[in-house]
């Protein structure tokens, strides 16, 4: 696997200083502030694509109440035994 390689002095300063808040080492500190925000973002992520889903469903609930009773996507009528257009 790769290197990572900080240059950011204020960034090294802080993950340093989040090890000793951790016992660890910055390496340790660097891998739970990324595993955090991993997280954080995956559940982000789900919950908006739940929120989608959820309005998604909600327009298909109020378009369905807009069709005629007794109207079906059923057009058998119009093709034959083989499928082809009669």
């Amino acid at each position: 696997m790769g290197q990572l390689n900080i240059k950011d002095e204020a960034l090294i300063a802080e993950a340093k200083e989040l090890a000793a808040l951790l016992g660890t080492s910055a390496t340790g500190a660097v891998r739970a502030a990324v595993q955090d925000r991993l997280a954080r973002e995956k559940a982000l992520r789900s919950e908006r694509e739940q929120q989608m889903f959820d309005a998604i469903m909600a327009i298909a609930e109020r378009a369905s109440k807009l069709v005629p009773p007794g109207v079906t996507s059923d057009h058998r009528d119009l093709y034959d035994e083989n499928g082809l257009p009669r």
